[in-house]
């Protein structure tokens, strides 16, 4: 096989040819070298400047890696739209942090100033970089690959032999084989060129779509979003409207209208525990079943929702997020009559449901002197207690197994008609006067269901009924663009794939014949960027081509052919005549010839 060598005279012809050949491998700009001869820039040009600036790759990086940072002081310090308590409990521990971190919008990271110019400038770099990259590469696919170089023995992978097939069946050979592999090819004057690997600019482009439309739909979700948090006990309902919620928050343009309407009732909660084992106490069955109906007068269906299995209903998800116990209560005056009677929920405080909360009676009870009061009693509830000799208050196990209700008593004024919102699983005692023992002590005592506990002087008695019921947490969270999010995160993945691992190359054959009459076929391959993808699938094709165009003996330098099987003259065995080699290519590494890199193809 002969390896075609560079002539000094012809280089610089053939290196504008090259770098005609070479070009359109990538839709990215070319940046044109400043001349030392221009004028000074003006308003227009400085503005052309900077938009350049902007809209390329490297500033588009920079400004999604400052995205990235500017949103860690957002998980890291309270935000005042997640948890307002939060805010102003850092507020009070923290005198000097708290008014600088006021002045820098940290409270509200995801709607200060400066993080929505980050969004936005990334946005508006996205999108004036995909523009014009997507124009040309639509002006790419529209055209044809372009012509062969003058010399392809100057490309990185190159090949060549002698066949006695004619130029013509061996072009036509080519251009069947190129299309078979999937090349776009056409023949261009004495040579076949193809091109292959659109694929990757696609993937490119796509990926840069998509982080336009999850910026979008982050940000439209951001703006239109809902979350709100609802207890439910057993037998009760819920409708979604603002009214409902124990807490709610949402984006800046969201509007109660925007609110799905539906409604539910929790018929029951289930909950089992692995009784053995180093898991013990780890929740086995989590579900509650409800009853819910879509719109005013909608068909009541039933359904079942687990964690991370929540109730779809239009736009809004039901979660399931949390579960515990509302022991039922009954108290009376000193008459007899009954004031309350209800069931209690009552806040877990660690994994074995060990709860606190309290008992208000604000309406209907009067003291024994007849006057109009209200009553408190502060709550501890174990659905499993240890026993007296355990000395603790703390629940051994989830279920209900040994269940205790410790109570505490006041009366007075909860301050209920003050005008504050209060919680309604604390108490204000600044108004509130103690229930006393016969020793003197705070009245408490722990019951069982269907224990009674009675109020000094007459005062009425507190029941713990044997029903104790089960509550269920939600969450009721409308986000839209969700959808579009999840699509763009995974187009992005799909892009970002397909550009990092899909080569762009292009393939030539040229076919003529020479001065002796025998067809010289030469086969070369250039890449992007430098990989073994090229000079393995140049070396396949030109396998096959070869089958097709077997070669003959190179000439001696008399001009009469060696015969086959001659040894080299180094001595070592011969290969067949005019085949390619083991690889396919072959690489000049003659003074003349430098093989030209596929990323400087562009600047030959």
């Amino acid at each position: 096989m002969s390896d075609t060598t560079t002539d000094n005279s012809t280089r610089t012809g053939d290196d504008q040819d090259l770098g005609a050949a070479g070009s359109q491998l990538s839709t990215a700009p070319v940046e044109d070298s400043p001349s030392p001869d221009l004028p000074s820039l003006g308003v227009i040009g400085w503005a052309r400047w900077f938009w350049r600036q902007l809209t390329s790759m490297r500033v588009a990086l920079l400004l999604l890696l400052l995205l990235s940072l500017a949103a860690i002081p957002g998980s890291l310090i309270p935000q005042t739209g997640i948890n307002e308590a939060q805010v102003a409990d850092f507020r009070e521990r923290h005198d000097v942090l708290a008014p600088v971190y006021d002045k820098l919008g940290l409270f509200n990271v995801y709607s200060s100033v400066w993080f929505s110019a980050i969004y936005i400038l990334l946005f508006v770099s996205l999108i004036g970089c995909i523009v014009p990259r997507t124009w040309q590469f639509v002006g790419q696919l529209r055209g044809r690959p372009p012509g062969a170089p003058r010399r392809l023995t100057r490309l990185p992978a190159h090949t060549t032999w002698r066949t006695s097939a004619d130029p013509e069946e061996v072009r036509e050979a080519a251009l069947a084989l190129l299309r078979k592999r999937r090349f776009r090819a056409h023949a261009v004057g004495d040579a076949v060129a193809a091109e292959k690997g659109y694929l990757r600019e696609l993937g490119n482009l796509a990926f840069h779509l998509a982080l336009i439309v999850m910026l979008i739909a982050f940000a439209w979700g951001q703006l239109f979003k809902s979350e709100g948090n609802k207890i439910v006990v057993e037998g009760d309902g819920f409708s979604n409207t603002l009214t409902q919620y124990d807490d709610f928050k949402s984006g800046n343009l969201f509007t109660n209208d925007d609110l799905e309407p539906f409604s539910f009732d929790v018929e029951e909660f289930t909950g089992t525990y692995e009784r053995t084992g180093p898991n013990r106490g780890t929740p086995r069955t989590y579900e509650t079943e409800v009853t819910y109906t879509e719109g005013a007068d909608g068909e009541e269906k039933n359904a079942l929702i687990k964690v991370n299995k929540p109730l779809e209903i239009g736009d809004a998800k039901v979660y399931l997020v949390s579960h515990g116990y509302a022991p039922v209560v009954t108290v009376r005056d000193g008459k007899g009559e009954i004031v309350y009677q209800d069931a209690v929920p009552l806040l877990p405080l660690d994994n074995n449901v060990t709860s606190n909360g309290v008992v208000k009676v604000l309406d209907g009870y009067r003291n024994p002197q007849g006057k109009k009061e209200q009553l408190g009693f502060q709550a501890f509830f174990v659905p499993t207690f240890g026993g007296s000799a355990s000395g603790t208050m703390l629940s051994q196990f989830p279920a209900l197994d040994y269940p205790v209700l410790a109570l505490n008593a006041y009366h007075g004024d909860l301050k209920a008609d003050s005008g504050i919102p209060q919680s309604v699983y604390q108490m204000d005692k600044t108004k509130m006067k103690e229930f006393k023992d016969a020793d003197g002590e705070l009245l408490k005592k722990l019951l069982t269901p269907g224990e009674t506990m009675t109020l000094p002087g007459g005062a009425g008695s507190i029941t713990f009924e044997k029903d104790i019921k089960e509550w269920a947490g939600f969450q009721v969270v409308q986000e839209p663009g969700g959808g579009w999010a999840l699509g763009g995160a995974l187009a992005a993945i799909g892009g970002l794939a397909a550009s990092l691992f899909v080569q762009r190359r292009r393939v030539w054959v040229r076919a003529v014949r020479g001065d002796d009459g025998v067809t010289v076929v030469e086969m070369a391959g250039l890449g992007r960027s430098e990989s073994a993808k090229v000079p393995e699938e140049l070396g396949d094709l030109a396998g096959t081509l070869y089958e097709r165009a077997p070669g003959v003996p190179d000439p001696e330098p008399d001009g009469t052919p060696e015969p086959d099987g001659a040894p080299e003259p180094d001595g070592t065995p011969p290969e067949d005549p005019g085949a390619p080699g083991a690889s396919g290519t072959t690489t000049s590494t003659d003074t003349d010839s430098q093989a030209v890199p596929a990323e400087g193809a562009e600047q030959q």
